[in-house]
């Protein structure tokens, strides 16, 4: 079993599933011509069904959980949508477990939305994908101590 785990951008995507559906899969991508096609080294097999316990998991803690409104809508990479509803986002964030992340789909839409300025804190992985997606919009990484300071800064 295998499944579409991230839709990054438009020329990336993840699944994720068992270790040898991923294999037999990256073989037929390779086969068919696929750029790239290689096994990520990550812990588990991240937004696929194989996750429900986790799922479960996170729902139990999740309901012992007091969520706030958001200030802003919150844009859930599950539904690629704003929302803005604490029992809606609890939920969103149980389905995130086992559902596919719609990356593109959620920066394309806050693009469209109007947002203008993506900030990506703690890597430097996000921020070019988020300019394949959405090329007229600033991005910036932050990483270091000094990134910070020049973030703050510019406000």
């Amino acid at each position: 079993m295998c499944a579409v785990a991230n839709d990054n951008d438009p020329s990336q995507v993840v699944i994720s599933g068992a270790k040898g559906a991923i294999d037999r899969a990256i073989a037929l991508a390779r086969e068919m011509g696929a750029k790239r096609a290689v096994l990520l080294p990550v812990s588990a097999p991240f937004h696929c069904a194989l996750m429900k316990p986790a799922a479960e998991a996170m729902a139990e803690a999740l309901g012992k959980t007091e969520i706030a409104r958001p200030a802003v809508p919150l844009y859930a990479n599950v539904t690629a949508a704003p929302e803005s509803d604490p029992d809606i986002i609890r939920a969103q964030l149980v389905e995130q477990v086992t559902g596919m992340v719609r990356w593109r789909e959620s920066v394309a839409a806050m693009a469209a939305a109007g947002v203008e300025e993506f900030v990506e804190l703690g890597g430097k992985v996000l921020a070019p994908m988020v300019k394949r997606i959405a090329p007229d919009v600033r991005v910036t990484s932050v990483v270091t101590i000094e990134d910070i300071e020049a973030l703050a800064n510019s406000f």
